[in-house]
């Protein structure tokens, strides 16, 4: 029987004051504060903001984990909804035999715990949880799924057996021998504009300003800029604040297809900033990858981290101890390319069904002719595609989507964990939300799947790793609350994306970074193995080891190098990194 890690909602737990050792600070960069009183101890990590006046002042004058106690003394649970900002909250009040653990909404900090006979054993990291002689190291064969899956192992599992990670806006409350994890906070979705688009700019225009303004705390501040449209904004406005030229900083590569330096240096010159450039090569991604396997507390196999860490690190070199990062804007203001795609499959679901049923399914499939003729071939994909529902569609190009999973994996290994729980999990997030818009259910997914289990692991992975702190202008909690206010048809006119954002700050950024597509940090790692030497070792010498560990099929690992070598390089790179990325992790992390 399938056996799922990390995904029970319920436990029997008591939280107790001693273990708020267990809160670990992301080395030095992100502060924490710890309160005690009596039996009530609190620990607070990341930047909060208080509604109340009267706790914004506790907060200035005795610290954030003191304002954070008096609320929870005078709200319990539901002094969440009273705190802003990134944060991972504790709470523990002994006398009651209660508790608290509580992530901020986005996810940009994280909590992890396992509930361990009469207790909860927690951490901002899976590692330090089962570090814990009550926990124990024990892989999770789910979460080795899961990420193969997703190149991440997806909230709330955990690469661990019994170890859970929270969710966005997700919190777990323990009330003696009971703990129940529920969402103190989700995203509220207008399928309406609730006032008239001139008026909605000029707010969106200066609450801009005030969200960048809130994360700079430090002169030695710098911009990522890849020349999108989100790094492109912060660059903007962060010169404007400070009046003056700020420090940017861009990678790049000598790979057709992958380069954007061109985007960063026009935004650069567009605000007058002063930009900083680097080049990744394969070198440097050979010389990255057992860092990278190092630095996280499970597999992480978006090959963006590496461009990420050097171009922190450029930002490091260069004194700086803050940059602002761009992420979150197309998961708010409807950005990735898939929102306009989809709705294109969509519009198949608006013929009548008798017309879908009656003519076009069986003309186009009804037999393998269809196969000979490449309009009708096309079609027939369309249809195919079109018939499966949201969100289910959204994986048509995973890789474990288009194999027979039994050439894929060890038979042990499949029989041991459940293939469907990825989507299972995808289901429940995209309909947690009381929007109708697929447009907006999409969103709502990508803040779980996109950003919290991936880009902000990522980018937060890699800062600290550069030894840097980011912060996400873009993901502030008003900020993000007015993304909701806005009609789906706001967000993508038609086919165009990101429609009011653009046009809101169309006489501010630069014309071709308005009209270009979306490409960010992508990595030519597929590229790059074809070519080079030192890099195909590496991929031989790792998947060696890989073959062996009883996950995945030795002939498949083959199969894919050869498709590598013949077909789509790009493609099949993907898949190969990610088994790469999880042998160098689990070398690194064995015991």
């Amino acid at each position: 029987m399938a056996r799922a890690c990390g995904r029970s909602s319920r436990a029997e737990a008591e939280i107790t004051a001693s273990s708020l050792a267990a809160m670990i600070s992301v080395g030095g960069l992100v502060p924490v504060s710890r309160y005690r009183e009596g039996d009530l101890f609190v620990a607070l990590m990341g930047h909060v903001s208080f509604e109340s006046g009267e706790l914004s002042r506790i907060a200035d004058e005795l610290g954030a984990a003191t304002a954070a106690a008096r609320a929870y003394q005078e709200h319990g649970p539901d002094c969440l909804e009273r705190m802003h900002g990134p944060f991972a909250l504790v709470v523990a009040d002994e006398a009651h035999r209660r508790g608290l653990l509580a992530i901020d909404r986005m996810a940009v900090r994280s909590l992890c715990y396992a509930p361990v006979g009469g207790g909860v054993v927690f951490a901002s990291t899976a590692d330090a949880v089962i570090a814990h002689p009550r926990v124990g190291r024990r892989l999770c064969r789910q979460g080795i799924f899961n990420y193969l899956y997703q190149e991440t192992v997806p909230a709330p599992g955990t690469i661990y057996e019994g170890v859970h990670k929270l969710l966005p806006g997700q919190r777990l409350v323990i009330d003696g021998a009971n703990a129940r994890a529920d969402f103190y906070w989700q995203l509220d979705y207008s399928d309406t504009p609730e006032s008239s688009e001139a008026t909605l700019r000029s707010e969106f225009r200066d609450l801009l300003g005030k969200c960048v303004a809130r994360t700079v705390s430090t002169d030695a501040v710098g911009a990522f800029l890849s020349g999108g449209t989100d790094s492109s904004t912060i660059a903007g406005i962060l010169t404007q604040l400070h009046g003056r030229p700020i420090d940017t900083y861009s990678i790049g590569f000598e790979a057709e297809g992958f380069d954007e330096m061109n985007y960063a240096r026009i935004t650069s010159r567009h605000f007058g900033t002063r930009a900083h450039e680097y080049y990744v090569t394969p070198r440097d991604v050979a010389d990255a990858i057992p860092m990278i396997a190092a630095a996280y507390d499970e597999p992480f196999g978006n090959a963006s981290a590496v461009p990420t860490y050097y171009c922190a690190r450029l930002a490091r070199q260069d004194g700086k101890a803050l940059l602002l990062a761009g992420d979150g804007g197309d998961e708010i203001f409807g950005g990735n390319a898939r929102y306009a795609k989809q709705k294109i499959f969509e519009w198949y679901g608006m013929l009548p069904s008798g017309v879908r049923r009656g003519l076009v399914e069986p003309l186009l499939l009804g037999g393998s002719w269809v196969q000979s003729i490449p309009p009708l071939r096309k079609a027939m994909s369309y249809v195919q595609q079109a018939r499966t529902p949201l969100p289910d569609r959204l994986e048509t190009y995973n890789f474990l989507e288009r194999e027979m999973l039994a050439d894929v994996f060890e038979p042990d290994f499949l029989a041991a964990v459940d293939p469907h729980e990825p989507r299972t999990i995808r289901r429940d997030v995209y309909s947690r939300t009381t929007s109708q818009s697929p447009v907006n259910r999409m969103m709502h997914l990508d803040l779980k799947k996109i950003l919290a289990d991936n880009d902000l692991r990522k980018v937060n992975g890699m800062c600290e790793a550069a030894g840097i702190e980011v912060r996400y202008p873009l993901l502030d909690d008003e900020l993000v609350a007015f993304s909701g206010r806005l009609s789906a048809r706001q967000k993508v006119r038609g086919l165009q994306l990101r429609y009011f954002f653009k046009e809101a700050l169309k006489d501010f950024l630069p014309s071709e970074t308005l009209v270009k597509t979306k490409h960010g940090f992508g990595l030519p790692f597929g590229l790059w193995l074809q070519r080079d030497t030192a890099l195909r070792e590496l991929a031989h010498d790792s998947l060696t080891l890989f073959k062996r560990r009883g996950y995945v099929q030795p002939s498949y690992v083959d199969h894919l190098l050869h498709l590598h070598q013949s077909s789509h390089a790009t493609y099949f790179g993907v898949m190969i990194w990610i088994m790469i990325m999880l042998e160098h992790w689990l070398r690194t992390h064995e015991g």
